[in-house]
């Protein structure tokens, strides 16, 4: 089993993806060619927005080691990035079998439609791993490592189906599309709340800026292009040791200010093609629903976040928090974890949170700094326990990108950040029997909840 699901995990989103939408959009009655273009553009969908970030990791990666190495910002949380993080989940047993008993509660919670979401975001199914291995790891119990995964899976889609509506509403095309990511709906709850005090600030809500509204108000400044070429630039100059060596490096400098800038540009371009592709099969899905089970409407596909990283609002409020956040994380006390190899996943954590902030740049910004804050000290707390998973998996694999250097604890913004991860951590680990009766307990009763919507949503337009 877990040779079959490495193998599938292997090939990557890129390959899977087009034979996945190929296959659906031919039992959907799409014909073979329109639904053989429609995977293919997903699949190009996802080599392109590999390629960017790879251009960001690989451009801004090592000016920000320059900065680190030069200003002495090194910490004791080595960041190993998300695919380091993904490598540790997938590679123990809970990773090993979480695609099949993830898309068997699925299954379970379609058919006592205490969902609406069917997630074929296999890729990011790691998520659930990571907290499992974590799990499973710390308490030595593999049981546990699955209890945490499972609960996280379950919250995950509840999650999916309540922001589902919302981020319908907010993107352009996205009908029939959610997201279950866990990483994006751990966010959730503190956007909601934060959003509520921020609305009570007297006079806050005349700032309500967004990212069209900065481009009329800040010109050229207020476009995610020019911004990246200033944010390169500024990251740039700051990797040289004097104004000499500024000077010198004027090339090099530039140079960084437009990859930045082109990774902004080719950004949203390229997720366009993820719309592109996906709107066929949307289309198909959400008539062969109406037309054959009447009683189910409001099905939802589970899809990648990426669809939606592109948004003006994402891009910019991403880019200024790279250096704010990279500058807490050395004076913030307590914080041991420097986010490096992990800053391309920040684009992430915003698709939920735009529809509640309904784009506003400076609400997203603010969300986004508290919730990237706590984000700091969740990693630098689960940091003893991922480290304790990587070694293991090094050990046994001898795959260097779980290696974690002499000296230093491993850690990952992706999803270790995340309430989810360290709220289910600690319930599961820490109060162990009490904490995890609270999390049944509260998965029960969200799940309850969730059906009598469900219930009153088919009813209300189950003529429709």
């Amino acid at each position: 089993m877990e040779q079959i699901f490495s193998y599938i995990i292997g090939l990557g989103a890129a390959v899977m993806m087009p034979v996945i939408f190929t296959i659906l959009g031919i039992c959907i009655g799409i014909k073979t060619g329109k639904a053989l273009k429609s995977g293919l553009l997903v699949g190009v969908g996802f080599v392109g927005l590999s390629v960017v970030t790879a251009l960001l990791t690989s451009s801004l990666g090592p000016a920000l080691s320059k900065v680190v190495d030069i200003y002495g910002l090194q910490l004791k949380v080595f960041d190993m990035g998300w695919p380091a993080a993904a490598a540790v989940a997938y590679n123990t047993s809970v990773g090993a079998f979480i695609i099949p008993v993830c898309l068997g509660v699925n299954i379970l919670m379609l058919f006592t439609k205490t969902t609406r979401t069917v997630n074929i975001d296999l890729w990011n199914y790691w998520h659930y791993a990571f907290i499992g291995a974590v799990v499973y790891f710390a308490c030595d119990n593999i049981w546990w490592g699955f209890f945490a995964a499972i609960i996280c899976y379950i919250l995950t889609l509840l999650l999916a189906d309540y922001t589902a509506d919302k981020f319908q509403r907010f993107y352009d095309k996205m009908e029939g599309i959610s997201i279950p990511q866990p990483f994006c709906a751990g966010f959730v709850p503190f956007a909601l709340v934060l959003n509520k005090l921020l609305d009570k600030i007297p006079g806050f809500g005349k700032l309500n800026i967004d990212a069209e509204g900065m481009k009329k108000k800040f010109g050229l400044l207020g476009e995610p292009l020019f911004l990246g070429v200033l944010v390169g630039c500024a990251i740039g100059a700051l990797s040289c040791r004097s104004w000499e060596e500024v000077v010198d490096q004027i090339p090099y400098i530039l140079g960084l200010g437009i990859k930045m800038g082109a990774v902004m540009e080719l950004i949203p371009r390229i997720t366009s093609l993820f719309i592109e592709g996906l709107k066929p099969i949307s289309d198909a899905t959400r008539e062969l629903i109406a037309r054959k089970f009447k009683g189910a409407v409001g099905l939802n596909i589970g899809m990648s976040p990426a669809l939606v990283i592109g948004h003006p609002a994402t891009l910019v409020v991403s880019l200024l928090l790279i250096p704010v956040i990279i500058l807490l994380a050395v004076i913030l006390p307590g914080n041991e974890f420097l986010p490096l190899a992990s800053l391309a996943g920040m684009f992430y954590l915003f698709p939920l949170v735009l529809p509640i902030t309904k784009g506003n740049v400076l609400k997203t910004f603010i969300i986004g700094l508290v919730v990237l804050v706590i984000g700091l000290y969740f990693v630098t707390n689960l940091a003893p326990y991922f480290t304790q998973a990587a070694f293991d998996v090094y050990a046994k694999t001898g795959d260097e990108a779980v290696h974690i250097p002499d000296g230093f604890e491993g850690g990952a913004l992706d999803f270790a950040s995340s309430p989810f991860a360290w709220i289910i951590f600690h319930l599961t680990h820490t109060l162990k029997y009490i904490g995890s009766a609270l999390l049944v307990a509260c998965t029960l009763f969200f799940m309850v909840m969730n059906r009598r919507a469900i219930l009153k949503y088919q009813k209300e337009n189950a003529g429709k």
